[in-house]
């Protein structure tokens, strides 16, 4: 089961985040940034979820992709601000708890935000690793760009025409 989380539920799992502890939960759910939890359905008949994620991500709605954590940041509350047109999705970070999960949650979100916006490019904002290239690649993803302290992905593969 997907789920958006607010704040306070955000605050206490930002430690577990390898990526970008740094940024606040504030940050992380305000202008156009969201973050959802994927949790498995404890008594599906209910509709229930557990009360643990299996997995995590950040998202950021912008007018295309940043190049850092600054231009996350702008374009973003530019886009949420209406001075831009929020068409790119950018998945700025994600950690699983379960094998598996983090790849789920990827695609999950992706279809959630593909039948509710008019987004129409899926990046990510990832760091400079082997781990976060292996792993983008292996999901389809291709290397769009380096730069100082990040690299960007990009899934063509999301986009159903």
């Amino acid at each position: 089961m997907l789920r958006q989380l607010i704040p306070a539920e955000v605050e206490q799992y930002i430690q577990d985040d390898t990526v970008r502890p740094h940024l606040s939960a504030e940050f992380r759910t305000t202008q156009g940034r969201q973050v959802w939890g994927l949790f498995e359905d404890k008594y599906a008949a209910y509709d229930e979820p557990s009360e643990h994620p299996q997995a995590i991500i950040c998202v950021a709605f912008t007018d295309h992709p940043p190049r850092d954590e600054f231009e996350l940041k702008w374009f973003s509350a530019c886009a949420y601000a209406g001075k831009s047109s929020p068409t790119t999705a950018v998945f700025y970070t994600v950690w699983s708890y379960t094998p598996g999960s983090g790849r789920e949650i990827v695609n999950q979100v992706a279809a959630h935000i593909q039948h509710n916006t008019n987004v129409s490019r899926w990046v990510t904002l990832s760091p400079l690793t082997n781990m976060a290239k292996r792993f983008h690649t292996k999901n389809g993803a291709q290397l769009s760009s380096v730069h100082d302290t990040c690299q960007v992905f990009e899934y063509t593969h999301l986009i159903t025409e």
